[in-house]
């Protein structure tokens, strides 16, 4: 019986593991990953090129390396927000929250190769191809995290007993929405590239806006 209690006590103490290193784990692999994305815009040689080419008109013609950067940034930075919002309700973490949150950071760093494969194909014939798999790169993490969300706040699980019921609803509806525009905007790549960019673009703005959200401790008892 002792040796049950001490086991049931050893597994409530992992259960109630802290979030702060999981936390300052994940934002360094934000850092390196937002860091590496400039790594792939090269600096134009015009002693290669044709007679005549400017330094102007070469930075010119790199924007879809611009295009994709800006697009990237943007969509890791997003990613770090509402992961960094997300975590001021989750009080805990267990082995299954620290399991998908790796793997979510494994998404977070696929970013600069998807993005380095949009820039160097975005205006030739295999533009479709690219644009999927940029597009995939962006709805991955984001059907990732919308898990981890789906795990922690399931009947309270593992995020702060006073959180507002109708909030919790409202953010895991905000999740599932931004989810499926996504996965949307994935299969639009093989309709129409040009498309499923221009969305990319508008969901990056739109998630981009501050949400309004009510202070966490609203609910007032446990559930």
């Amino acid at each position: 019986m002792d040796q049950e209690n001490q086991s049931d006590t050893t597994a409530s103490n992992f259960v109630a593991i802290d979030t702060g290193r999981l936390e300052t784990f994940s934002d360094g692999v934000f850092a390196i990953a937002m860091t590496l994305l400039v790594i792939e815009i090269s600096v134009p040689h015009i002693g290669n090129e044709s007679e005549g080419t400017t330094l102007f008109g070469a930075l010119i013609e790199e924007w879809p390396s611009y295009l994709a950067y800006v697009i990237s940034f943007l969509g890791i930075g997003i990613l770090w927000a509402n992961h960094h919002n997300r975590f001021r309700y989750i009080a805990r973490s267990d082995p299954g929250l620290i399991f998908l949150n790796t793997i979510f950071l494994m998404c977070v760093g696929f970013f600069p190769f998807s993005t380095a494969l949009l820039s160097e194909y975005m205006r030739s014939a295999e533009r479709t191809t690219a644009v999927a798999v940029y597009s995939g790169t962006l709805a991955t993490p984001l059907i990732v995290f919308t898990l981890i969300w789906l795990y922690a706040s399931r009947n309270y699980r593992l995020i702060d007993f006073n959180l507002d019921p109708a909030l919790l609803r409202k953010m895991t509806r905000r999740y599932m929405l931004a989810t499926a525009l996504h996965i949307f905007t994935f299969a639009l790549a093989f309709v129409s590239a040009p498309l499923s960019i221009a969305l990319l673009v508008g969901l990056a703005m739109r998630l981009a806006l501050p949400e309004s959200e009510t202070p966490p401790h609203t609910g007032g008892s446990q559930p």
